[in-house]
């Protein structure tokens, strides 16, 4: 079906409204400096009318005759003298413009003394960038003064800049990755180390803008995001960075936070997402706030070959069709995946050719999550079988008509070990912990505006999707609920958010100290886990 366009009302609706705001208030600017002399006296007569009542009630009451007495007076004196009056209105509307002068304390023009030195060491600093040797005018010499070059500046309580315009002559080679990198290590050890800062280049006016961002929300625990079906929350970024915000709790209250979103399913640009990281920088947790999301919809499937039991509170949840940690399971799993993958395809094609609707056992998402594949690798050489990451090749290159997913998590130091189709296939890309710039570079594929700092917390990181721009990223506290160092708060809001346990094969019904409701993260029995073994092993 064509897509109406909107009526003109409702297309030009926003542009005549903020063209009139505007106008709006440069009336009220025109206005309020026209009459500002009116105002002043206006504030001043209420003043003085105020210190004259302060003045009577004080007055003891004996006193007040005579003082009314003189009063009248000095009255009849001003009456009597030539232009007195007039002399009298001009001397009241002086005092009154005297006393309704703002008495604000004035703000300095210009920075302090300790400002200065930091901005003149920062000017020193890039006058071997900067200068060259046959500019006749130099905007930047050593002895130079740094106003010229500094337009605009901004200072915090600790006389840190948070905000500073930069100024730099037109043949700077501002267009080079490796000199713009140069500038912006510089500025940021030179402004303070241990915050990120955003860097904006404007190649036409020859300015660089860098601003102090502030630490992203580290308290934000998982919970059910208001999202589509096909809308993964991947974590929270900044509020200038994206146009859409969810309404989340924020510790205590509630508030609205912008988030990265990353869409899959038949029309995704971006259907398979790597994630790469440091060890303990969160990228299993980002696996398992996307497992708790896409169980809401759709099937998960998960592979672990790091082997530490991440993702034992998954086991035996309903849509939850395995949990490998062994070569065998992995492999067992994986070959299903890619039959699955092509009878979806092959029921889709059937219905597509014989004008029917697609099946239902099609429209449901399957999801693919691999921690660390790559651990694998060894495994399998060493007992002559075959390594679980070429099964992937059949689900990353048709999963986004098959409607399934894939996502994989390693880490920097078994990045070589990723297959081709890996590389390939995953266009979402997610880099979480402390990494280099060149780390950076070769996962996202540009470098973010953002500079890296040594010491991030848990699922800090960047995230881009696709050919898009670099986001900063901070995945929402999802911890293994089993886990005994997780808080009682963090493991409550895991809890909640798992679906509960499939009936066991044999039909009876799981104990009821193993239900949801009563979880406290212990392990499944033996009576109970053989029933749910079995039933997982039939699913490939």
């Amino acid at each position: 079906m064509a897509r109406r366009p909107l009526p003109r009302i409702l297309s030009t609706g926003s542009a005549q409204i903020a063209r009139s705001r505007e106008l709006a208030r440069t009336a009220a600017d025109s206005a309020t400096d026209v009459l500002h002399p009116l105002i002043t006296i206006s504030r001043g007569l209420r003043r003085l009318a105020s210190a004259g009542r302060r003045r009577w009630v004080d007055t003891p009451k004996d006193r007040r005759g005579p003082l009314l007495f003189l009063v009248a007076a000095v009255v009849l004196v001003v009456a009597l003298v030539p232009y007195g009056p007039l002399l009298a209105v001009i001397t009241l509307m002086a005092a009154a413009a005297w006393q309704g002068r703002d008495r604000g304390p004035a703000e300095p023009e210009g920075p302090d003394e300790s400002q200065s030195e930091r901005l003149q060491s920062l000017y020193e600093a890039l006058v071997p960038y900067f200068s060259s040797a046959e500019d006749p005018a130099p905007l930047y010499a050593h002895g130079g003064d740094w106003e010229t070059a500094f337009p605009a500046y901004e200072f915090d309580g600790t006389c840190r800049t948070t905000h500073l315009v930069i100024r730099y002559p037109a043949y700077f080679t501002d267009g080079e990755a490796e000199s713009r990198a140069r500038i912006e290590r510089l500025l940021s050890a030179k402004s303070g180390r241990g915050r990120e800062y955003h860097f904006a280049w404007d190649e036409e006016g020859n300015q660089l803008s860098v601003t102090a961002l502030p630490p992203l929300p580290t308290d934000i625990a998982a919970q059910r995001f208001v999202t589509a079906p096909g809308e993964t929350v991947l974590g929270i970024t900044d509020r200038s960075e994206v146009q859409r915000t969810l309404p989340l709790t924020y510790g205590e209250e509630q508030c609205d936070v912008p988030p990265v979103v990353w869409r899959t399913g038949p029309r995704s640009t971006e259907p398979h997402l790597l994630v790469m990281g440091q060890p303990g920088s969160g990228t299993s947790t980002l696996l398992r706030s996307i497992a708790l999301q896409a169980l809401r919809y759709g099937d998960v499937v998960i592979v672990e070959g790091g082997g530490t039991g991440e993702y034992a509170c998954l086991t035996g949840r309903d849509g939850v069709l395995a949990v490998e940690c062994g070569l065998a399971g992995a492999l067992a799993s994986l070959e299903w995946a890619t039959t699955e993958t092509e009878r979806r395809l092959i029921a889709a094609n059937n219905a597509r050719q014989a004008g029917l609707p697609l099946p239902d056992d099609t429209r449901r998402p399957l999801w693919i999550l691999l921690d660390r594949p790559s651990a694998f690798a060894h495994i399998a050489a060493t007992d002559g079988r075959e390594d679980p990451q070429s099964l992937l090749q059949v689900p990353l290159r048709h999963g986004r008509a098959a409607n399934v997913t894939v996502v994989v998590a390693d880490q920097f130091d078994s990045a070589d070990a990723l297959s081709d189709a890996v590389r390939q296939h995953t266009r979402a890309r997610v880099v979480l912990g402390p990494a280099t710039g060149s780390q950076l570079e070769a996962v996202l594929g540009v470098r973010p505006a953002t500079t890296p700092v040594a010491h991030v917390p848990p699922g800090r990181g960047y995230a881009r999707l696709g050919a898009g721009p670099v986001h900063r990223l901070q995945v929402p506290a999802t911890p293994d609920p089993y886990d005994d160092a997780t808080s009682d708060a963090d493991r409550q809001a895991v809890l909640e958010l798992l679906p509960p346990r499939t009936t066991p094969a044999d039909g009876e019904n799981l104990p009821e100290a193993l239900s949801p409701e009563a979880a406290d993260g212990e392990t499944l029995p033996t009576e109970a886990a053989e029933p749910l073994a079995a039933k997982t092993a039939q699913l490939p």
